[in-house]
């Protein structure tokens, strides 16, 4: 295909139109760069996306609920201004076996009586592990809009950094600096017996510890994942969570917003087929249509495997560096369903009225049971009795199914991206569904006649239709190895890469992956400052 030199000449290209590089793009074009997104789909949002696919049904059909996003990227960006509403759900349950539930909710009152039907001795702990769990929150809620600095560097931003560190970490004092440090590197279920007796208990707290990850709740690191779930915030009110009226899209469909009324561009169906290179620096990019777009600035969006394993040519970068990103761990661990739904669903465990039904749902009532939902995958097959969350967010957001009908939500651990029976299918694919279907059934005895349609996606789909690398939301696991300095590659934490001109502004830097946008802004400080842009006192980048 001959090459086709696009007219026009931007400041920057953003590789992805997600919520990171819309981010990053807004970012740039408030301090007054011309900025052009490229997106390969004809939509946009990335793994934040709204997308009709029956009838009158809205389907966030990849990410489902918000509130790691930075509050502080929402207000620089007028997102609310430009119609992002989010809507607090009400607690949450998970139903037991044995026909039993513990629903946790933000009465703390409530909350209290809730656990203590089922420990006493539990309910005096929660609080105990609430305020360990805040106290890990207020350490490295900070860090996430700052850039991680590089151990090994003797500048003096490097080392201002790496003092300020210290001394958050020193203020803490010797005991929790202790309790810390062994957090991060500890199992969520061995952290979570330190404080509870309750199977049922642990287990709903457990949850958030794999979602989204290639790890099982006795892994070593769980317990950061945990952490990670848990430091959002909406309205001020830590680790709580809620719906984007409209879907997950309205997050991006606000963010481009915002971004074109500052000047920037977006086109869509223009993927990235190759990041053009001169003399060690990047100076445009070839589209997927023959195009090729110039700028002295590219940004991408994509995870660090998609970006220089599959878009930039292995002579340009050093070989450390290449075989650093080969290693780096993107393993895909989830499926979802979105189902079209007739009616609300009963739930014989839930008492009939109680609020925690419009919040997340889980029918795994054990770390046992969780983990044997992990060892499934391990073995190459998708999980016979897996970990859900489910919601039902039209009970809250009417916007999202027609009237009388109902939206649900359900993300599945564990999934393997490779079968160890060959590859995905249709036929694995329905099967992998009605797997989770049933599950889901022996908690609702009407759920099944009840569904209208259902898309199911296992982590190949996600890849293929996304463009996360084996399906893994996050870019990258979250262990230890891959956080702060470390992520996505030492030496390379400070968003930019081997190629001059060349940036990375997706969930595979620091601080990861969820619909956070720390990545993006904190990669468009980097690149404004580098362009000599940070004395426009930009407001949430400082």
């Amino acid at each position: 295909m001959t090459a086709i030199a696009s007219a026009k000449r931007y400041d920057a290209v953003v590789l992805g139109a997600g919520h990171n590089g819309l981010i990053a793009a807004c970012y740039m074009a408030r301090a007054g760069l011309s900025v052009l997104v490229v997106e390969r789909n004809p939509y946009i949002g990335g793994a934040a996306v709204s997308r009709q696919l029956y009838q009158d049904f809205t389907y966030s059909n990849c990410s489902y609920v918000c509130s790691l996003l930075r509050p502080e990227i929402m207000r620089t960006l007028e997102l609310p201004l430009h119609g992002l509403q989010i809507i607090p759900y009400e607690g949450g349950c998970t139903m037991m076996r044995d026909g039993g539930h513990l629903a946790l909710y933000d009465n703390h009152d409530a909350l209290r009586r809730e656990i203590s039907r089922h420990s006493k001795r539990d309910a005096e702990a929660y609080d105990r592990f609430a305020r360990d769990m805040l106290r890990q929150c207020r350490f490295i809620k900070p860090l996430l809009m700052r850039t991680p600095p590089d151990p090994t560097s003797f500048k003096p931003r490097d080392l201002m950094e790496l003092l300020y560190l210290g001394q958050r970490f020193h203020r803490m004092g010797e005991t929790r600096m202790y309790e810390t440090l062994r957090f991060w590197t500890m199992s969520c279920a061995d952290f979570l017996d330190e404080y509870f007796e309750s199977d049922i208990v642990k287990a709903h707290l457990a949850g958030s510890s794999i979602i989204g990850t290639a790890l099982g709740p006795r892994s070593p690191g769980t317990a950061y994942v945990l952490l990670h779930h848990y430091m959002g915030d909406i309205d001020d009110a830590v680790g709580a969570w809620g719906f984007a009226r409209g879907g997950m899209g309205a997050v991006t469909n606000a963010l481009a917003a915002s971004f074109q009324a500052s000047g920037g561009e977006i086109r869509c169906n223009a993927g990235a087929e190759r990041v053009l290179t001169s003399g060690g620096r990047a100076v445009g990019v070839a589209l997927a249509d023959g195009t090729e777009v110039r700028a002295a600035t590219i940004v991408s969006g994509l995870d660090v495997k998609r970006t220089f394993l599959g878009l930039v040519d292995r002579k340009d970068l050093p070989a450390e560096f290449h075989r650093q990103v080969e290693n780096f761990k993107i393993r895909g661990s989830s499926g979802k369903l979105n189902i079209a739904l007739d009616a609300v669903p009963s739930f014989p465990a839930i008492p009939e009225g109680a609020p925690c039904i419009r919040g997340d749902l889980h029918i795994t009532d054990s770390i046992a049971m969780m983990e044997r939902a992990y060892d499934d995958w391990k073995a190459g097959i998708w999980s016979q009795a897996p970990y859900v969350d489910m919601l039902i967010p039209s009970q809250i957001d009417p916007t999202m199914a027609p009237a009388g009908k109902h939206y649900m939500s359900v993300f599945v651990q564990y999934c393997p991206y490779e079968l160890a029976s060959g590859s995905w299918d249709d036929g694995k694919r329905q099967a992998f569904g009605e797997t989770v279907i049933q599950a889901i059934s022996r908690q609702s005895p009407d759920f099944r006649k009840l569904i209208l349609h259902a898309e199911i996606r296992t982590p190949w789909d996600i890849e293929n239709e996304v463009g996360l690398t084996e399906g893994n939301i996050f870019q990258g696991e979250l262990t230890m190895d891959q956080l702060l300095f470390n992520r996505p590659v030492p030496g390379y934490a400070q968003y930019r890469s081997p190629i001059r001109g060349l940036y990375m502004c997706g969930s595979s830097t620091h601080p990861g992956g969820g619909v956070m946008g720390a990545p993006g802004a904190n990669a468009a400080r980097e690149i404004l400052r580098d362009l000599r842009r940070d004395d426009l006192r930009l407001d949430g980048l400082h």
